[in-house]
């Protein structure tokens, strides 16, 4: 595949050294120096353009991206106010997105693990639930959009739970996200069931980026072809 990479940070050189080691070519390159090579020959040559950007530039390289006729996989978070506008332009104009709060293999098969677990609480009402985030001090949205999926999966599994909030509880049908932000942290993410008499709880501790990196990359190789909207769920079966 012809994949080209919308900026350039350390995800950008990340995706870059495992799509290249999956046999892929690079085949442009755009950070806030280049925006108009979105123009270029080299970049509507692309197959597939993965963006790892911040959140206010986001939705313009997505549309740039539509108007080269180049698929997308969607990186950033934190711009979610505008997932409905992105799928209406599938639908309507053909074009091809895949979006997911999270690409690595493993945090996708903890949100599966989420899922059953909430479930499995609606039978224990004495546990309440509270989650917490840790990311490095360059993420620039809070919570992360890891931690909202997860919420998002309890407040879908869980029958007491109706929204979340961020570093507070109002009410006891709330879920409390706590975000810290410091260091270096790739991402760690934890959800804790706690009764007086225990703590029930599961994590995930990204060691790294190379698995956000090879997860992005796959979602490139699924699109491939395609048209319309995908998630996780289309790619894992989990």
């Amino acid at each position: 595949m012809n994949i080209a990479l919308i900026g350039y940070g350390r995800m950008g050189k990340e995706i870059e050294q495992i799509a290249i080691r999956r046999g892929h070519t690079i085949v442009s390159i755009i950070d806030e120096n280049n925006i108009s090579d979105f123009d270029s020959p080299e970049f509507k040559s692309a197959d597939a353009a993965i963006e790892f950007t911040i959140p206010a530039s986001a939705m313009n390289n997505y549309k740039k991206a539509f108007e080269a006729g180049v698929a997308v996989v969607a990186g950033t978070t934190g711009w979610l106010d505008h997932l409905e506008e992105i799928k209406e332009i599938c639908r309507k104009d053909k074009q091809t997105f895949f979006y997911a709060s999270n690409y690595s293999i493993g945090v996708n098969i903890f949100f599966a693990i989420n899922k059953y677990l909430a479930k499995i609480m609606n039978n224990y009402p004495d546990y309440s639930v509270k989650m917490e985030e840790i990311h490095h001090i360059h993420k620039l949205d809070a919570p992360s959009g890891t931690a909202i999926t997860l919420a998002e999966g309890i407040i879908d599994n869980l029958n007491n739970k109706k929204a979340w909030h961020l570093n507070s509880q109002p009410d006891e049908t709330d879920i409390e996200i706590r975000s810290i932000r410091e260091g270096e942290v790739p991402g760690i993410h934890e959800v804790i069931y706690e009764s007086v008499a225990d703590i029930i709880s599961i994590k995930h501790d990204a060691k790294n980026r190379k698995g956000f990196a090879l997860g992005a990359v796959l979602a490139a190789e699924f699109i491939h072809g395609k048209k319309g909207f995908y998630t996780m769920d289309d790619m894992f079966k989990f």
